[in-house]
């Protein structure tokens, strides 16, 4: 039996299924059976929440500032830079959105009902408890529903349940909605559908709100801190200018433009540019961001949580080793692909040494009813392909676990059992005749399929002579018995031991078993005695090639991996220790689902591998390194994955094969499904957050050198050092495109050799305080040597002094680059240059002249300017150096 089969079609007397009018009415009153999307949020909300921003409140209260003082200028880029902000925001999160839709669509089911006597097939959406499904190899259970009746149904639960093996199904039994049917067909009464269903229930589970990001905490803290200062500000300037005797309506213009200039106002515009360049950068390498503070989260992360199926895992099954009597052998090749080759200790076997192989292999072959797909029209099939009929699955139903499911894939897929699937793939690496070859040469008569409690299946073939070759296979322990073998007690205590070794590495092990007889005339199961033993086959989901890689790289930035999956303890425990997730000294114990409950004050965070999880212990599991202060993502694909996914700082969907759940859940959807992509993830993130903190450190210590030439000016016989324009004028050019700038800025070299920042730490810790005392200290010091020599050569000193504190502020940019010659961000490079064109504009060009009231500088004034932006420089490269060993921008 491969693909879909209706040989034995439910008769419509029997099961009549309701009439279409009753569907419709229970339609009505049970509403349509989908979990309800999230209400789409208005454009307004989008704006408000944008708004609410502390520093951009802030900037609000700047704006009202400089419109007070007259000056408009200013307060038309203070508010084009709130526009913009929110206007990046907004359509970074409509434009996630919209792509999420757009997978969803992809997804959407559909159903074989019975309805009024006749099969019929309608959206899932639209099936209603009491409806009769049919359910066929690649279906969809549309709802949740209890089994009727069931001929060798084999059914994939792993979106609910985590567990990666397909689960064998007898009538009676109840099926859930979201689970793949791999194998056999049945018939099944729905029984509750929508939010009533077992996925409905999960999706309940999610919360719609979303907690501050790390990043929005620290800058409402931040914002907290300058509106406090800046108020100081203003009556600290203003007082002192009174004591001095200057006219009251002077300083009130000099407070209020001095405490525009402490605020860095370019701040949120270089945050968002910096989110919405890391979202981008993202999206081409497989990201999708749903909200776009989570770019900067990411790089926070120093716990991911991670499931194992299709995630550290291929998401197939496929033969890694075979065992026989004469002895055994490594199978080489990935996914289902046909291709790879058979090797013992590394060399090639001898075509005697194949044989006893290739026996066991064909009979693993035969006593089969998966196929293998070949890759999709467009890409270029291989030789040797062995397919079957019912390899096309209908359309809206869905390919059974590990299949292709994108557009011109080259990938091979399993059509039916994956784990036959896979015994067909090792059969044509061994070099066996192909299933058409076979089953042609050797034709099926009869069959005893495979059920819970024989735990083997056996199959009957003709032979070209007449006889009859019996195949079967199987679990060890119901094979590997005197009642089924006749081989010698201490082969079977040899092939028992090599079974056990293979599982407790994690392998899933069948027995394969066979003989040739003259006659049979008994049923199939009759035959399943008095059989010789072929050999073992040991089948796992093996870790994707990069698993291991990302792990290490995680481990390199300070990131604790845990995994937590539905499957078996002894499968997780064999990937962690493949994928290096558990090294030597880490804790090595696997703690089920069972135990955890019998446990509940188990320390979740001194665990690192967990198996037979249910969604609220994995919520338990998020929710306990959460409390210990870890920022925490978590990937997953299913529907029990989507309360985890919301709970965690970041949660990661799989965008090909997850489900529409898990994507709503989400903050980031992977487009590639590859745990790869969320290091590179977790490096965007890093590398914002260093740009903010770059930003901070060279807008808040040129802020901080403006306030301090204008106290200690005074002092130095500089009366007013420098007028309110002036002082607006610097500030526009030093945060105005040089800032935002500095927010495209490329990643550090050192950025994933560090660990994660603690969340708790403030945006100015880990050095950024003492960077931006240093640096204000110098900027003041040479912008006032400038300014007294220039007074002291009789020069425009003001005007000196106003051109090298812009020049000092500009060399100060350029000094903080990671990478100082990179050509990856040359906006920098380009506004620094054009910020120091207007700034002689602002001492050649009449009218800025008038405005500014400055005057050309001459030659020397320009010396004096250059040599204190050179100083600058030099100071900041310093400080890069010594603050080295540190977590630094």
């Amino acid at each position: 039996m491969t693909g879909r089969t209706d040989t034995q079609p439910v008769r419509a007397q029997d099961h009549p299924g309701l009439t279409q009018a009753e569907a419709e009415r229970r339609l009505v009153r049970h509403g349509r059976n989908e979990v309800a999307p999230p209400p789409p949020t208005p454009l307004y909300r989008r704006v408000l929440a944008q708004l609410r921003d502390p520093l951009i409140m802030v900037l609000l209260g700047a704006a009202v500032l400089t419109v007070a003082i007259g000056d408009h200028s200013d307060a038309v880029v203070i508010a084009l830079v709130i526009v913009v902000n929110t206007t990046v925001g907004v359509a970074q999160e409509v434009r996630a959105d919209r792509a999420v839709a757009a997978l969803s669509a992809l997804s959407a089911p559909h159903a074989r009902v019975l309805r009024d006597g006749a099969a019929h097939e309608i959206a899932a959406a639209l099936v209603v408890p009491g409806d009769t499904l049919l359910l066929g190899e690649g279906d969809i259970v549309a709802a949740d529903a209890e089994l009727t009746e069931a001929s060798a149904l084999l059914m994939d639960e792993s979106m609910l349940t985590g567990e990666s093996e397909p689960v064998d199904k007898a009538p009676g039994r109840p099926v859930s909605a979201g689970t793949v049917v791999v194998r056999g067909r049945g018939t099944a009464t729905a029984t509750a559908t929508g939010s009533a269903s077992a996925l409905g229930r999960i999706a309940a589970l999610l919360d719609a709100g979303h907690d501050p990001t790390p990043l929005q905490r620290r800058l409402a803290s931040l914002g907290r801190v300058l509106a406090v200062a800046t108020i100081a500000l203003c009556v600290l300037v203003f007082t002192l200018g009174l004591l001095r005797g200057l006219a009251p309506g002077t300083m009130a213009v000099t407070a209020i433009s001095l405490a525009v200039a402490a605020v860095p106002e370019s701040l949120p515009a270089v945050v968002t540019l910096a989110l919405a360049l890391g979202a981008r950068r993202m999206a081409a390498r497989g990201a999708l961001v749903r909200r776009l503070p989570a770019v900067e989260t990411l790089g926070s992360v120093s716990v991911l949580a991670t499931d194992k199926t299709g995630t550290l895992t291929e998401g197939r099954m496929v033969v890694q080793h075979v065992w026989t009597p004469s002895g055994g052998a490594d199978v080489s090749g990935s996914g289902y692909e046909p291709h790879g080759e058979l090797t013992r200790a590394g060399r090639a076997l001898t075509p005697e040494e194949l044989r006893p192989l290739r026996e066991l292999l064909t009979t693993a072959a035969l006593c089969n009813d998966a196929s293998l797909k070949p890759p999709a029209p467009g890409s270029a099939p291989r030789s040797g392909s062995a397919t079957g009929p019912g390899s096309a699955p209908r359309p809206g139903s869905a390919p059974g676990p590990g299949s292709a499911t994108r557009p011109g894939s080259a990938a091979w897929s399993a059509v039916g059992d994956p784990m036959e699937a896979a015994l067909l793939s090792a059969a044509a690496k061994a070099g066996c005749p192909t299933p058409a070859e076979l089953r042609q040469a050797r034709p099926r008569i009869a069959e005893a399929p495979f059920d819970s409690l024989r735990k083997r299946m056996t199959t009957l073939h003709r032979l070209p002579d007449g006889n009859v070759l019996v195949c079967l296979k199987g679990a060890p322990e119901a094979v590997l018995t005197p009642l089924v073998l006749t081989d010698p007690p201490e082969r079977l205590t040899e092939a028992r031991e090599q079974a056990a070794a293979l599982a407790a590495h994690g392998y899933r092990v069948l027995a394969v078993a066979g003989t040739e007889r003259q006659q049979w005339h008994l049923p199939a199961a009759e035959a399943e005695q008095g059989l010789r033993l072929l050999g073992l086959i040991a089948i796992s989901d093996p870790p994707k090639a990069a698993a291991a890689a990302t792990l290490a790289a995680c481990r390199d930035a300070g990131i604790t991996s845990v995994l937590i999956t539905g499957d078996h303890p002894a499968t997780a425990r064999a990937i962690a220790e493949r994928t290096g997730l558990v090294q030597d000294g880490e804790p090595g114990e696997v703690l089920t689902g069972p135990e955890l409950a019998a446990s509940p004050d188990t320390d979740l965070t001194g665990v690192r591998v967990f198996a037979r999880t249910d969604p609220q212990q994995k919520l338990d599991i998020v929710h306990a390194w959460r409390a210990r202060g870890a920022v925490t993502a978590m990937t997953g694909d299913g529907v029990n994955d989507g309360p985890a996914l919301r709970q965690a700082d970041i949660g990661v969907a799989m965008g090909a094969r997850g489900t529409e759940v898990a994507r709503q859940a989400a903050d980031l959807v992977l487009t590639d499904d590859e745990l790869s992509t969320v290091v590179t993830a977790v490096e965007e993130g890093r590398r914002v957050y260093d740009n903010i903190r770059r930003f901070l450190v060279y807008a808040m210590a040129g802020g901080a050198a403006e306030i301090l030439v204008m106290l200690i000016g005074p002092l130095l016989g500089l009366a007013l050092p420098l007028r309110a324009g002036q002082i607006l004028w610097i500030n526009l050019l030093t945060h105005g495109m040089t800032g935002v700038a500095m927010g495209a800025e490329p990643v550090s070299p050192e950025a994933m050799r560090r660990p994660p920042r603690p969340p708790g730490q403030h945006i100015l810790a880990a050095g950024v305080w003492q960077r931006l005392i240093v640096l204000a200290s110098a900027v003041t010091a040479v912008s006032l040597l400038a300014g007294v020599a220039a007074r002291a050569m009789d020069l425009p000193w003001q005007s000196v002094l106003f051109l090298a504190l812009l020049a000092a502020q500009l060399g100060v940019a350029l000094g903080l680059r990671a990478r100082l010659l990179t050509r990856a961000n040359l906006f920098l490079p380009a506004s620094v240059a054009g910020s120091a064109v207007l700034a002689m504009a602002a001492l050649h060009v009449p009218a800025l002249q008038s405005l500014l009231d400055t005057e050309p500088v001459g030659r020397t004034g320009l010396w004096l300017a250059a040599a204190a932006a050179l100083a600058a420089f030099v100071t900041a490269r310093l400080l890069r150096g010594a603050f080295r060993g540190k977590a630094r921008p």
